[in-house]
């Protein structure tokens, strides 16, 4: 409840106005009327507009008291810091005090408490206790409660200020647990003002909290709500976060988010939303099933800050809940809201971390670029440059990202020593080890422990083994020897067995022992995914045991199922296996889940078209529907398989015996701009629906010629494709009855093939030879067909033996004696 504190500092501007001491003549008091009843801003416009006039110094600084007063009161504390930069002003209490006021308005403790604790020295001065409160008030921001204690006792017994400092000094007590003090604090307190007797029951809840009794603590809080007259906003944000935390021990925490959700709907620029929301969140978060009703209708209703910070916190519900594509969307449009505040940078390093995650760099950076034009917090800022620069070293410029690193470590970052670190490994991916050597030396003189500086030394091995470097295999067994309890010394074994497998020729064994080292090491998560990895390989490269490789795979799949840089390929791997074994059944499941899992990347497209090949060819009931389906994915995909995969959805519209529907599929092919190899196959595939067609109208084999003769004319097409066409050809004027046409088309393969400036083709050639020569013996032409055997036995080809096994029986079957 730390924020309550800090914003009651800001209020106690009202209770000082008596202490000016400069003569205000009534035309200042007329001026400075409006911050007395409540309007600040009308007060600073007022006072801006006397002290543009030619005023004598006295009445001039008393009008830039006021003014001050006012624009701290405004939530205008920039403005004061500007306006008592005046190097005359600068000694002057109450300039003092209200810089103080204006940097605690800026959360900037630290500074602010230097100036407070410079009021509480002269105890004759209208500000001692004033700033003995907001010195109180700062060490608490700066998390020193007993600190913050030991000052509030000191005006437990001042007439103005005792109920305010028991009230904060019950509130520390809460926070510190300790209940018997809060509650003879709390006890002892006279409260003079609604206000203080209000704030008082709120603490009354919150110390029933910690004393676990939530049912108890409900009432007081309900009733804050109930009855809001004259409480603060303060003290009605404590009701509201009580009674959530009352639920949320209770187990009901969907009871809890339904008043804040409420008090957002009433009040949709609170400045306390930022709050507001994290806490809704933290309750959304406990709940089994939550609701985004009220998330959905604030981020369609434009009421700001709120619609802005729906965004963010129901992209964050996305997000748990697994829906990263509306979360983006949820991001990109809180990203270009009109909203530009500071409250909305952490939002910002979410989107950026959320784009890291999925590998957007470049996008990432210019997200968090526009986090920093939002002036965020210290801290929020030095997180942003650390993130930045971890992103450009993801991203592999490891120069950019180890000079971002090098200044922030040495600055006063909270991440300075962190970014040291990753600077000594930037230096190492930049090959300049001298640079890593001062780094390392910087660490060690700064303290740095021995798992910071053995972790340095691994990860010099590690990057020597990722680039290659002959010293890599010393690098790590100088660790392993140097270092050989430390916990990461697996991912050290892992490296020397990855080192083994890459070499030339591959030390299969040398890696099978290093691997076994690492296994027996007690691996780290990340040794045990990486050696699973790698003995997927090593036993795939032994040869032999395919069954064995099934397994591994198998095994990391269960237990690496996110491993980001490897489970997709090795369930692809898998797929393969099991195709290869003709597990169609088992390839397309695997193929499936890669599409899924990669769904935005270009391996679905390519999973996809191979589930559906695995679909085609397995024998279960339906498969083809399912191939039809997934070819049908890969074209909504739009990319450079859409046209192959049309292709072969017409052939199982073929095997469907829907010869229509596979020709629209080809014509639709042939029209488009798909590359000129598929337009081939599409042509040949509707030569071969027409010469399929031939048998019940003889007219279908002039068509099916048609395109074979265009295909087989097309002088830049491969010499494959050309057989083919002929072949098919040969086919249909067979069929027609024109055994001669036939003989002369298969002929033309076999004479062209033999051609020395051909390129060699065989399949076709060999087809097309078997053909002229049985046509030729179906007509007794034996010399004829002796004489195409011939040239197909000196062809050399895989059916080389059949030809003259089948020329030497014709001989000898028809006397066919040579000379």
């Amino acid at each position: 409840m730390r924020h309550i504190g800090l914003i009651s500092l800001i209020c106690l501007v009202g209770l000082f106005r008596h202490l000016a001491r400069a003569d205000i003549s009534s035309e200042i008091t007329e001026a400075s009327a409006p911050l007395k009843e409540g309007v600040p801003e009308v007060a600073v416009a007022r006072l801006q507009a006397l002290l543009d006039r030619n005023l004598p110094d006295a009445e001039q600084r008393a009008v830039v008291e006021k003014l001050a007063e006012a624009q701290v009161a405004a939530k205008e504390p920039e403005d004061t810091l500007v306006l008592l930069a005046d190097p005359r002003l600068r000694e002057l209490l109450w300039a003092k005090f209200w810089r103080a006021q204006a940097l605690a308005g800026l959360h900037r403790w630290a500074d602010a408490l230097s100036l407070y604790e410079a009021l509480t020295t002269d105890r004759s001065s209208p500000f001692h206790a004033a700033a003995v409160f907001g010195t109180a008030e700062m060490l608490r921001a700066l998390g020193k409660p007993k600190d913050a204690l030991r000052k509030l006792n000191l005006l437990l017994h001042d007439q103005q200020w005792a109920s305010r400092a028991q009230l904060r000094a019950a509130e520390l007590y809460i926070d510190l647990g300790d209940a018997p003090n809060a509650r003879r604090l709390l006890a002892e307190m006279k409260p003079t003002t609604i206000a203080e007797r209000r704030e008082r029951r709120a603490l009354r809840g919150r110390l029933e909290l910690i004393l676990q009794r939530p049912e108890r603590a409900l009432g007081m809080f309900q009733a804050l709500l109930k009855r809001p007259e004259g409480t603060s906003h303060g003290t009605l944000i404590v009701a509201l976060f009580g009674i959530a935390e009352a639920h949320m021990q209770l187990k009901t925490p969907e009871a809890g988010d339904d008043f804040i959700e409420r008090f957002i709907d009433r009040h949709p620029a609170d400045p306390d939303l930022p709050l507001l929301f994290e806490k809704l969140d933290e309750l959304y978060r406990a709940e089994h099933k939550p609701s985004r009703n009220e998330l959905e209708k604030w981020v369609r209703r434009p009421e700001q800050p709120r619609r802005t910070f729906a965004r963010w916190y129901l992209a964050r519900l996305e997000i748990r809940a697994g829906r990263r594509e509306r979360a983006a969307q949820l991001f990109s449009d809180l990203r270009r809201t009109s909203i530009k505040s500071p409250a909305i940078a952490q939002a910002l390093v979410e989107f950026a971390q959320f784009e890291l995650d999925e590998r957007n760099f470049d996008e990432a950076i210019a997200i968090l670029d526009d986090a920093r034009l939002l002036h965020p917090e210290p801290a929020l800022q030095a997180k942003i440059e650390f993130l930045s620069a971890h992103t450009e070293y993801l991203a592999k410029r490891f120069d950019t990202a180890t000079a971002a690193f090098e200044q922030i470590a040495h600055s006063n970052s909270p991440w300075a020593k962190a970014a040291l670190f990753n600077a000594s490994t930037g230096w190492l991916q930049l090959g300049n080890h001298s640079r890593f050597q001062v780094d390392y030396a910087e660490l060690e003189k700064q303290g740095g422990d021995e798992e910071a500086r053995s972790n340095l030394r691994l990860q010099e091995g590690l990057i020597q083994a990722a680039k290659g470097d002959k010293k890599a295999a010393a690098s790590l067994q100088q660790f392993i020897r140097d270092f050989p309890r430390n916990p990461r010394v697996s991912e050290a074994w892992v490296g020397l067995a990855e080192l083994a497998f890459h070499s030339s020729p591959p030390r299969l064994n040398e890696a099978r022992k290093n691997l076994a080292h690492a296994f027996e090491s007690t691996p780290t998560a990340a040794a045990a995914e990486r050696a699973d990895y790698l003995s997927i390989w090593v036993e795939e490269a032994a040869g032999g045991n395919e069954t064995r490789v099934i397994e591994l795979a198998k095994k990391f799949l269960e237990q690496h199922a996110l491993s980001k840089p490897f489970a997709s390929e090795v369930r692809m791997k898998l797929a393969e296996l099991y195709y290869r074994r003709q597990d169609f059944a088992n390839a397309q499941t695997q193929f499936e889940l890669i599409a899924q899992n990669n769904a935005d990347s270009s391996l679905a497209e390519k999973a996809l078209f191979f589930a559906a090949e695995s679909a085609m060819s397995s024998m279960g009931e339906h498969s083809l529907d399912r191939a039809l389906v997934l070819f049908d994915q890969v074209v909504q995909k739009n990319g450079p398989l859409r046209w192959a995969a049309r292709n072969r959805q017409a052939v199982i519209e073929r095997k469907l015996g829907k010869a229509k529907d596979a020709l629209a599929l080809y014509d639709e092919v042939l029209k488009s701009d798909a590359p000129v190899s598929e337009k081939r196959e599409a042509l040949c595939g509707k030569g071969d629906v027409f010469s399929e067609a031939g048998a019940t109208d003889p007219n279908n084999y002039e068509r099916a010629i048609e395109a074979y003769d265009q295909l087989a004319s097309d002088k830049d097409a491969p010499i494959d494709w050309r057989n083919q066409a002929l072949f098919k050809k040969g086919l249909c004027l067979e069929k027609k009855g024109d055994r001669a046409g036939a003989l002369a088309t298969f002929y033309k393969i076999v004479d062209d093939e033999a051609r020395p400036d051909q390129h060699r083709e065989l399949f076709w050639y060999y087809k097309a030879g078997f053909n002229a020569a049985r046509l030729l013996e179906e007509d007794s032409k034996w010399e004829s067909a002796a004489a195409i055997y011939d040239k197909l036995v000196a062809a050399g080809g895989n059916r080389s033996e059949e030809a003259k096994a089948r020329v030497n029986n014709l001989r000898l079957e028809h006397f066919l004696w040579t000379d």
